[in-house]
C-alpha cells in the first residue's frame, strides 16, 4: 500500500447526488483520493459505481453536492477534464476492434505523454502483439491495451469501470497488481471499480460498498478485508443505516 503523504486530495466528492432525469441513482457520496492511493468502489450490479465514475469525469451532470478534482471544480466538459488530467477507461474498453495495438497507442499519444515504452514496462506483452489487431486479442489483452492507452497521456486521476468484466480470474490476478505498481510509482490516484473483492481489497488503500446508491460501509482497505463477513453484508445490503464505518466498528 501507498505510503500516506499530508498534502491535498486529487479527487474530492463531498455529498454527491447524481442520477438520470432527475432520478438519484447515487445519494450523498463523500471520497476522497490522494496522488498514489488506490479507492476500490465496490458493490452489486446497480449500486451506483457506474454513475458515480461518470459523473468524476463530468459525462452526466451533478444533482447536488460536489466534485473537485486537482484543486478545481470539475468541468462540465469530459474533453476539458481530460486535459486536465482526469481520464476514465470505460466498462468496454474504448479499444478500436479493427485497428493494430500500435494504432490503438498511436491514437492515444499526447505531446508532453509518456513515451510508449514506459507503458510496455506495464503491459510487457502488447510489445510483441503490435502489429495485431485489436479484436484478435484475448479479453485480457484488450484490457491491458485499453489501460495503456489510459496512461499515455499520463493522467493524475485514473478511473477504471468494471475492469475484470469478461475476464478469468487468472486474468485479473495479473493485471491488479500492476495497478498497484502504477500508483506508486507515478504517483497516480486511482479509483477502481471491481467485482472481485478481496482481489480488490488487496491492491487498494481505502474502499467504499456502495448498495441502491448510498454508501453501506467505508473504510481502510485492510479493515475491510479483516472484516470480510460485513464487507459481504454490506454489499447485500443487511447492515444498518447508510454510512457503518469500519474504522467506527473496530474502536
Amino acid at each position: 500500500m501507498s505510503t500516506v503523504v499530508a498534502t491535498a486530495p486529487v479527487l474530492v466528492i463531498e455529498g454527491l447526488t447524481v442520477g438520470y432525469g432527475g432520478v438519484p441513482a447515487v445519494r450523498d457520496l463523500d471520497a476522497k483520493v490522494h496522488a498514489g492511493e488506490i479507492l476500490a468502489l465496490l458493490g452489486p450490479n446497480g449500486a451506483g459505481k457506474t454513475t458515480t465514475m461518470l459523473a468524476a469525469v463530468g459525462a452526466i451532470p451533478v444533482m447536488s453536492g460536489s466534485i473537485t478534482a486537482l484543486g478545481e471544480p470539475l468541468d462540465k466538459r469530459v474533453e476539458r477534464n481530460a486535459r486536465r488530467g482526469i481520464t476514465l477507461v470505460p466498462d468496454n474498453r474504448g479499444v478500436f476492434h479493427k485497428l493494430s495495438v500500435s494504432d490503438n497507442l498511436r491514437l492515444a499519444h499526447r505531446k508532453g505523454g509518456a513515451d510508449v515504452d514506459v507503458v510496455f514496462e506495464y503491459f510487457p506483452k502488447l510489445r510483441g502483439l503490435r502489429g495485431r489487431k485489436c479484436g484478435n486479442l484475448s479479453g485480457g489483452e484488450q484490457q491491458m491495451l485499453a489501460l495503456a492507452k489510459a496512461l499515455l497521456p499520463r493522467p493524475k486521476v485514473l478511473l477504471i469501470d468494471e475492469l475484470s468484466l469478461g475476464l478469468s480470474p487468472i486474468a485479473v490476478k495479473d493485471l491488479l497488481p500492476r495497478l498497484r505498481n502504477i500508483a506508486d510509482e507515478q504517483q497516480m490516484a486511482i479509483v477502481l471499480v471491481e467485482q472481485h473483492i478481496d482481489l480488490a481489497l488487496a491492491i487498494a488503500d481505502s474502499a467504499i460498498v456502495l448498495h441502491h446508491g448510498r454508501v453501506a460501509l467505508s473504510g481502510p482497505a485492510s479493515e475491510l478485508s479483516a472484516q470480510r463477513e460485513k464487507v459481504e453484508a454490506a454489499y447485500f445490503g443487511r447492515v444498518d443505516g447508510p454510512n457503518d464505518e469500519v474504522a467506527a466498528a473496530a474502536e
